[in-house]
């Protein structure tokens, strides 16, 4: 199997939302679990391509050809590629980190956020007051938590209705009802 950087089809600079990550081989025919990053990831079977890169934040993600996706427990998937044609090929690609560009998503609907999307967004309390910016999420079980960075300041605050008031996209703001001393 080629490395990552090896192949012409390479991605390099273009922005990926990164899906999930794969983490451990699932049978003797290539099949790989993955640990999805969201709610819905059969809807990832509707797109003819994957993107598999080692690091979540890289610059360098390489193409592969979804040919099965099948749902594996509670919320997980199973998942098999044209490129990983055993086991071994399977175990090599263990710990990769699934994306895709934006535009080869299903749009999201209502109320629901790819993360990718909410990175960067400036997050500010009811009063008004700044309280930092999105640097990532964090996955918990019961719900999501968004992690905010204000300078030195690191805020987590999870990411519910009762505290998330309003998320904005286009304004890059989200409002949350959380004090600045908390």
């Amino acid at each position: 199997m080629p490395e990552q950087g090896d192949r012409p089809d390479a991605q390099r600079g273009s922005p990926m939302i990164v899906l999930g990550r794969i983490v451990a081989p699932f049978g003797v025919q290539g099949w790989v679990r993955v640990h999805p990053f969201g709610d819905d990831p059969l809807s990832w079977k509707k797109m003819p391509q994957w993107w598999l890169g080692t690091d979540p934040d890289g610059k360098v993600w390489v193409p592969y050809t979804l040919t099965g996706c099948k749902e594996h427990g509670k919320g997980g998937i199973v998942a098999s590629f044209a490129e990983v044609p055993d086991r071994n090929g399977a175990e090599a690609v263990g710990g990769y980190y699934i994306a895709a560009p934006r535009e080869a998503l299903p749009k999201p609907d209502a109320d629901e956020y790819y993360w990718g999307d909410l990175v960067g967004l400036e997050v500010r309390n009811a009063s008004g007051v700044v309280l930092g910016k999105v640097t990532g999420l964090l996955s918990t079980g019961a719900h999501d938590v968004l992690q905010i960075q204000d300078g030195d300041a690191e805020r987590l605050i999870p990411f519910v209705a009762s505290y998330v008031t309003a998320v904005d996209i286009d304004s890059g703001r989200i409002s949350v009802e959380w004090e600045a001393d908390w």
